[in-house]
Parts: structure tokens; C-alpha cells; sequence
């Protein structure tokens, strides 16, 4: 790959305008015989390259310089375009970490009935299953022959848009799932200002936030007011005994 495509992709990538320093250490190779000064001298070459290839009218987006940094944005004369775009977008789902769970069971396990969820959770799930059908991630799939006939639950092609999957062949494995939960979590708690997010502070609910382009899923679930950070933290543990059920049970 080029370094002007690699440039380019950081750029894309940043959510935040990225410096010329930041761009330098991403792309320069410890091998090559160039100097610093040398590389940086190029990649403000290619950088004045790439805005002026933005600037011409085939595209609807353009390379900013932004509080010392580069970014990509689109420019002001699509603004009514992109506005009408951004009202039609569906707004994000969020969805607690008992929600997540359940909601991971039933990708992995499906088709599968609420007695079979609970017991791979450790409890009830019969509420969430109410939030995940009204959301649209899940739907029923036929009932189980078995004694009482419970109805059988799979997930949706709305599962898979919001979580930007071709189809559930292509869902992590169950410690990559564990691991996204626990990271994902962590940074919801501890933004990078060290402070604890809001959310935990005023609803103790465990909430969740994966965030990804184009969509994020999210669902917030009434937990007890009082209930302090730390007990939100230890809830962790939960998506470990979730995957493992989930590895004991396989079939």
C-alpha cells in the first residue's frame, strides 16, 4: 500500500483532526532509509496533494486542516443532501449488558427458547426477550416439539444490518465476544478523562455503548438507582459465565 492510501485511510479513520506528527509515527518504517525530517517533508507533500485532489468538484467531500490537525468532511454545499440523509438514519438501539448477554445467546444458540437461555444465563431472561422482539433483533422461529411447545427464538436481518454482519457465519468467536463486552464496557465507565461515565453514576444499569460505522446498538435496562459503579463493574463476570454456559451447551 502507498503511503498517500495509508494517509488517506488514517484520515478517514480519525474521529478527531489527526496531526502530521500522529500521521508520521503510523506510517513511517523503522527499515527505511529516509530520515524523519525527510519523511515529514513528504507526507506534507502528499497531504496538500490529497486536498487538492478532494477539492475538485467530483467529490462531495474535502480534506480540512482543523485545530491543527487534517480531517475529512463534507463540504458545505452538500449540506442539505447529507441533512436529509442523517434525518432518515435510524436512531441507535442501546441495549445493557443483560440485554447483550441474552442477545448473545440467541446468535449463537439459535433457534433457542427462553428456558434454554435462562439456564445458560443463570436467570430469567423473559424481559428481555420482550426489549430484543420490540427492537427487531430477534424474532420467533417456530416452537420446539417438546413437551409444552416453547416458541423458539432466532435473530433478524435487522441483527445483522446493526451490527454490519453478511450473516451470523461471520460472528466473533465466543472469547471475542467476552473480551468486546469487557472492553466495551470499561471505556463506557472510564472515558479517557478518568471520571465515571454518567451513566453509571445516575443509573447503575450496566449500559453498554458499541459504537461502529456505519451504526451503533445500545439498549438501556432499568437497574436499582442506588446501586453503586462497582457493583456495575463486577457484572462483568457474567458475560464470562454466559460464554462459557455457551461452550458447555454447544451442540
Amino acid at each position: 500500500m502507498s503511503i498517500k492510501a495509508k494517509v488517506e485511510a488514517i484520515i478517514y479513520a480519525a474521529e478527531m483532526p489527526v496531526t502530521l506528527d500522529q500521521i508520521l509515527q503510523l506510517v513511517k518504517d523503522p527499515a527505511a532509509t529516509a530520515s524523519e525530517a525527510e519523511l515529514r517533508t513528504q507526507l506534507r507533500a502528499l497531504l496538500d496533494e490529497l486536498t487538492r485532489d478532494y477539492a475538485s468538484p467530483e467529490h462531495g467531500v474535502e480534506v480540512r486542516q482543523v485545530a491543527g490537525g487534517y480531517r475529512i468532511a463534507t463540504k458545505p454545499e452538500q449540506h442539505d443532501t447529507v441533512r436529509a440523509f442523517v434525518k432518515s438514519l435510524k436512531p441507535p438501539i442501546k441495549l445493557s449488558l443483560p440485554a447483550l448477554e441474552t442477545l448473545a445467546v440467541i446468535a449463537y444458540k439459535q433457534p433457542v427458547t427462553v428456558p434454554e437461555i435462562s439456564e445458560i444465563r443463570g436467570v430469567d431472561s423473559g424481559g428481555v426477550i420482550a426489549t430484543l422482539l420490540d427492537r427487531k433483533l430477534i424474532t420467533t422461529a417456530g416452537r420446539k416439539a417438546v413437551i409444552g411447545r416453547p416458541i423458539l427464538y432466532k435473530t433478524t436481518k435487522e441483527f445483522l444490518l446493526r451490527f454490519g454482519l453478511k450473516d451470523v457465519g461471520e460472528l466473533p468467536s465466543v472469547e471475542e465476544f467476552e473480551k468486546l463486552v469487557s472492553e466495551s464496557f470499561q471505556a463506557d465507565l472510564y472515558p479517557s478523562d478518568g471520571a465515571v461515565a454518567d451513566s453509571a453514576d445516575k443509573s447503575g444499569s450496566g449500559e453498554i455503548t458499541q459504537t461502529a460505522r456505519p451504526s451503533s446498538v445500545t439498549e438501556n435496562e432499568p437497574g436499582p438507582a442506588s446501586q453503586p459503579p462497582v457493583e456495575t463493574i463486577d457484572s462483568r463476570a457474567a458475560s464470562s459465565t454466559v460464554s462459557d454456559n455457551i461452550d458447555e451447551k454447544a451442540s
